[in-house]
């Protein structure tokens, strides 16, 4: 399904990412995990089209979308949910979902999608007329989960979801993501809770000052030495 190979991505002169080598095949659940300041985030940001790449190549069944912009980045099945969140603060909790919609494959399904939406977490059926920006953290979460799923996506991409949340919310959320998942749904996640990316994953990446220092199944990482060293400091 997706396939990195290659990928730089630069701020300037400096590097942020660098020969990155990256698969998340169809039905697949992938994480991503490393320090702070690896550019777990800037990964994530450069497969949605936020970061143009220097170099290298992202492929969605096939088709090279590394030079695309965000719009056209979603329209091949990918949608971000984005660290922080980033709902439109001003704008209703229906309406920040309804922008969700954007393709036509999505439009076409968008009744459809926002009654699964409203199944997933019901608290924004229940605010629907509410102004985002007056929600709690943890139901701008939801609402920023549930506006990634308005896209119809066959690849999610979740960038450090359980930030910010008490430990209740963060459960919920990744029960939401395993219940995403039943249905076909692709993911990529990116997540500062080591342990409970990993187990969450199939299989993940380490990634250090912008490289993949180690890859494979999630077991193995969670009982590496590399990862114990690079992000729990053991």
């Amino acid at each position: 399904m997706l396939e990195v190979r290659g990928l730089d991505v630069s701020y300037g002169d400096a590097r942020a990412l660098e020969s990155i080598d990256l698969d998340v095949a169809e039905g697949e659940v992938v994480c991503v995990v490393g320090p702070n300041g690896a550019g777990k985030s800037t990964l994530v940001n450069s497969l949605a089209g936020l970061h143009r790449s220097a170099r290298g190549s992202i492929r969605m069944d096939g088709t090279d979308i590394a030079r695309l912009p965000p719009h056209r980045v979603c329209q091949h099945g990918l949608a971000i949910v984005p660290e922080g969140r980033r709902v439109f603060p001003h704008m209703t909790v229906r309406e920040n979902l309804e922008l969700g919609a954007y393709r036509a494959a999505a439009r076409r399904r968008r009744a459809e999608t926002l009654s699964w939406v409203h199944e997933l977490f019901p608290r924004l059926l229940e605010r629907a007329a509410q102004m985002a920006g007056s929600l709690s953290g943890g139901e701008q979460q939801m609402l920023a989960l549930g506006r990634a799923l308005m896209a119809a996506p066959r690849l999610l991409l979740l960038d450090e979801p359980s930030l910010g949340l008490a430990p209740i919310i963060v459960d919920e959320v990744f029960e939401v993501m395993r219940s995403i998942h039943a249905t076909g749904v692709s993911i990529l996640l990116v997540e500062q809770n080591v342990e409970r990316a990993l187990t969450s994953a199939s299989r993940g990446y380490l990634l250090s000052e912008g490289r993949i220092v180690l890859g494979g199944r999630s077991g193995d990482l969670l009982a590496s030495d590399a990862v114990r060293r690079a992000v729990l400091g053991v």
